[in-house]
């Protein structure tokens, strides 16, 4: 049985068109906008090695954002299953992008690194475990064609 459908839906509008058009690789920005309904626009490039803009989002680190929001997200759920009180959490990912050589390229790893403080020593076994679970549920993670790995710090609040 499967449960239920969930559809997304956002607007991508190229913006950098600089008066030719695509006319040769060098005569467009690669600049974007990225829009939901209700939501602030995320302004979006290529990364620099492409032509984008450094100030701008780009593809690469919105997908490495995806992964981590999804992880601390399904994270905290999983934490309140099991008692632990989590006070802070942050996470500083790293992703590795190898091209083909052929104008392309994939992801071949992310590793998601959180510091994670809980309330009390005695939650620290049960807090490095839930990031297994987490795991298992993040729908991002599960997705990808790549090792989405893990490397928490655990904390005690002081």
């Amino acid at each position: 049985m499967t449960g239920p459908e969930h559809v997304y839906t956002i607007s991508a509008e190229w913006t950098g068109n600089t008066g030719t058009g695509t006319s040769s690789y060098r005569e467009y920005s690669r600049d974007l906008t990225v829009r939901a309904s209700g939501k602030p626009d995320i302004l979006g490039s290529a990364d620099v090695p492409f032509r984008g803009d450094p100030a701008r989002w780009n593809p690469e680190e919105l997908l490495l954002a995806a992964l981590a929001q999804c992880h601390m997200l399904s994270y905290l759920y999983v934490v309140t299953t099991v008692g632990v009180v989590v006070t802070d959490y942050r996470d500083e990912a790293l992703g590795t992008m190898i091209e083909d050589g052929k104008a392309g390229g994939e992801f071949t790893q992310v590793v998601l690194r959180p510091v994670v403080t809980v309330a009390e020593a005695s939650m620290v076994d049960a807090a490095r475990t839930a990031h297994k679970r987490a795991s298992e549920l993040c729908f991002i993670a599960r997705s990808m064609n790549f090792p989405v790995l893990h490397e928490p710090e655990i904390r005690v609040a002081s």
